[in-house]
């Protein structure tokens, strides 16, 4: 059972260093770009050393495009809680409906055929 959930969980903080290395510097507009981007270059490292032991770990029980679906839909959840939460951006509808047809993906990519 470990086997399958520690490359998601490894896949879930990786992906909230991803979040801030991508997205936390538009909270600070005003920082010159090459901050901005050696900062990000910074969290990325950590970003890749939990992103690469978890496709190596999840590869044993995923094939790569599982890997991927299971990635993205990480991210969409890390993205929404990160845009409300540290962006205080609005969660509207239509991004809700976006990612319901998402998960319908996650069903066709998993479905044994």
């Amino acid at each position: 059972m470990i086997k399958y959930i520690a490359p998601i969980a490894l896949l879930a903080v990786s992906n909230v260093f991803m979040t801030f290395a991508w997205y936390g510097h538009l909270r600070f507009r005003t920082s010159a770009l090459i901050l901005v981007i050696l900062a990000s270059w910074g969290i990325a490292f950590f970003e890749y050393c939990f992103q690469v032991p978890a496709n190596r770990i999840g590869y044993e029980v995923y094939n790569a495009a599982q890997l991927k679906t299971i990635q993205e839909v990480i991210t969409l959840i890390v993205f929404s809680g990160f845009s409300v939460w540290y962006l205080k951006e609005q969660f509207r509808w239509n991004y809700l409906v976006g990612f319901l047809f998402i998960v319908l993906a996650v069903f066709f990519i998993f479905k044994k055929w």
